[in-house]
């Protein structure tokens, strides 16, 4: 009997022929020529991020507000659905693989191959999926002309596709890293900026941000009151909470547990195999992040369709908004996944906070357990690594059982502290209202980290290119 796997081995061979592919290098390029890629494909990402929509009006509520940084999005304009629909995408196929729905082995580059063009045939369809709903559902009730409509579904698939398209690009070689990576850190990047410089008026008749505040309250002597601000406004107090977030972080990515390593090739070779305490990365936060928004957005859409009145006392159970603010859940599940921002919505309920919090560690734990077996970072793949590398451990026979059994002292508890530590900062940083939010702060400071080992990597690779891919895998 054939199972799933087997018929999506047979789409993907049908369809293979006409799914458009960024190809490889021919030949590996250099560190100066992947920056000038990179740089391109992120300028190019800010370009649409500022080219409005054609026919959008501006909705009243922004249904994907929640959502702006982790998806790297901007509401009104071509990147709508940011990489929302990639992250999606690969979330879906990652899931299906680690349940063993699908079944592919990743040692054979065919089948790993084939895993992959699924992936794009998948994201395809989820941009489908999300450019109509998202259009119809948040600009279809202020345009009236169905050309119009179409126009626009149009520009947010098509968009969406290019988005795809520059993140295979940086990913496939010619840039560093992945498109997904850059497109966060800069939106995050660009709020904290403007969290903290934009002299443009707020809510309290003051400017945004917290030094053009601070100035301003300065001249009305009166400087206390920048401490704290109402409405998620930046403060003193955000503005200090984000440089000790990003301290912490930037201390818990220098621990690591260090295995000294000999070389079998080069003699007189030692170095150190690093299993840093942030052994999962950012990979899982991403995930779970993508999944609570997806779930959030499915739940509004859900909620307008058949509980806009919070009526129905079952539908209650899933999400409540607020009619007035459809951007605002006010009971239900979907409530109680969604943070507190700030200390005032905080001290409103603070039970709200401490399930967020824990549900945030929660669901970064089991991303992280599953992201550690997917993602090629299980003990017995890290031995394995270690031996194609021509590397050995001193006093371990050179083989996967003893060096394996040595990691498996180390990796999964990592993973577990590892993923602990992660939502309990990224919950904390979203409840109590950090510049760029709390998830997006993490983020960005471990792309950044890992972006520095990504240059230090090219860079051994020139003398050592097997330890090069090695180190290129931490």
């Amino acid at each position: 009997m054939a199972t799933l796997t087997d018929h999506i081995r047979k789409i993907v061979a049908k369809a293979e022929p006409y799914v458009p592919q960024v190809p490889k290098p021919k030949k590996k390029l250099s560190l100066q020529t992947k920056l000038t890629w990179t740089t391109g494909c992120f300028v190019i990402y800010l370009v649409m991020g500022q080219t409005p929509l054609f026919g959008a009006t501006a909705p009243e509520f922004d249904f994907l507000a929640f959502a702006r940084v982790i998806f790297a999005s901007q509401q009104g304009s071509l990147v709508e659905l940011g990489i929302g629909p990639i992250v999606t995408g690969g979330l879906l196929m990652q899931l299906l693989r680690g349940s063993d729905i699908l079944k592919f082995d990743f040692k054979n580059p065919a089948e790993r191959g084939v895993f992959q063009t699924a992936t794009k045939l998948v994201t395809y369809i989820v941009i489908v999926a999300e450019s109509i709903v998202y259009g119809v559902a948040v600009y279809g009730p202020n345009i009236s002309e169905p050309t119009v409509m179409y126009i626009l579904i149009g520009q947010l698939m098509g968009a969406s596709v290019i988005v795809m398209f520059l993140d295979e690009l940086i990913q496939k070689g010619w840039g560093l890293g992945s498109g997904i990576s850059i497109f966060i850190a800069g939106g995050v990047a660009q709020q904290i900026l403007w969290s903290v410089f934009s002299p443009l008026p707020a809510g309290d008749g003051g400017a945004i941000g917290i030094f053009p505040y601070i100035g301003q309250m300065v001249q009305y002597g009166d400087v206390a009151e920048s401490l704290f601000r109402s409405n998620q406004l930046p403060s003193i107090f955000g503005l200090a909470l984000t440089a000790g977030i990003l301290l912490i972080l930037v201390y818990t990515q220098g621990m690591k547990v260090e295995i000294p390593i000999v070389s079998t090739k080069y003699r007189g070779f030692a170095a150190t195999y690093p299993i840093k305490m942030m052994y999962v990365s950012n990979i899982p936060v991403i995930l779970a992040s993508a999944l609570t928004a997806n779930a959030v957005f499915m739940g509004q859409m859900f909620w307008a369709q058949f509980n806009p009145r919070n009526a129905n006392e079952f539908l209650n159970i899933l999400g409540q908004f607020d009619p007035t603010s459809p951007s605002s859940p006010i009971g239900g599940l979907i409530y109680y996944i969604t943070p507190p921002r700030g200390l005032d919505a905080l001290a409103l309920d603070p039970t709200r906070g401490v399930l967020y919090v824990l549900f945030m560690i929660g669901i970064v734990v089991v991303f992280g357990k599953l992201w550690v077996e997917l993602g090629g970072l299980s003990s017995k793949k890290a031995a394995q690594n270690l031996l194609d590398a021509d590397v050995q451990v001193p006093g371990f026979r050179r083989s996967n059982k003893p060096i394996e059994s040595l990691l498996n002292r180390y990796i999964p508890s990592v993973t577990l502290l590892g993923s602990m530590i992660l939502g309990l900062i990224a919950g904390v940083s979203d409840v109590l209202g950090v510049f760029g939010t709390g998830i997006g702060v993490l983020l960005t400071v471990d792309i950044l980290i890992n972006y520095y080992n990504q240059l230090v990597k090219e860079q051994v690779e020139v003398v050592m290119p097997r330890l090069g891919a090695l180190l290129g895998r931490k």
